[in-house]
């Protein structure tokens, strides 16, 4: 299962939407409060669009159609594990890209809890 979930994050890397290859333009080589994220990573049973592992942050962008309970699923088991996650539509990337980049800076630097976008 792990092999599989490996193979389907090294197929996400190479067919990323196009908000993503919007927002790892930004957020690669530390370009966001110097830190460090990768893309379509594995954590436990899921795959995260970025992570950076230092603060334990998620970054999602969700596409035009996604799963509200799944994502509520997924969000909660992050969550029990140690992870703070982040939401985006992807309009909201496409539109505002300067205020996700805000928000995910504010989220790196700051200790509070992460509202709501």
């Amino acid at each position: 299962m792990h092999t599989q979930r490996v193979e389907r994050a090294r197929e996400l890397r190479k067919n990323m939407t196009k908000g993503e290859r919007i927002l790892w333009s930004r957020l690669r080589d530390r370009q966001v409060a110097g830190s460090r994220f990768r893309r379509q990573v594995p954590i436990g049973p899921y795959i995260a669009d970025f992570l950076c592992h230092a603060p334990r942050l998620v970054v999602e962008i969700d596409g035009e159609t996604h799963e509200l309970d799944r994502d509520d699923r997924r969000d909660a088991w992050l969550a029990a594990n140690g992870y703070r996650v982040i939401r985006f539509g992807a309009s909201e990337v496409h539109e505002s890209l300067d205020d996700v980049i805000h928000a995910i800076y504010v989220a790196l630097t700051s200790e509070q809890s992460l509202p709501t976008p």
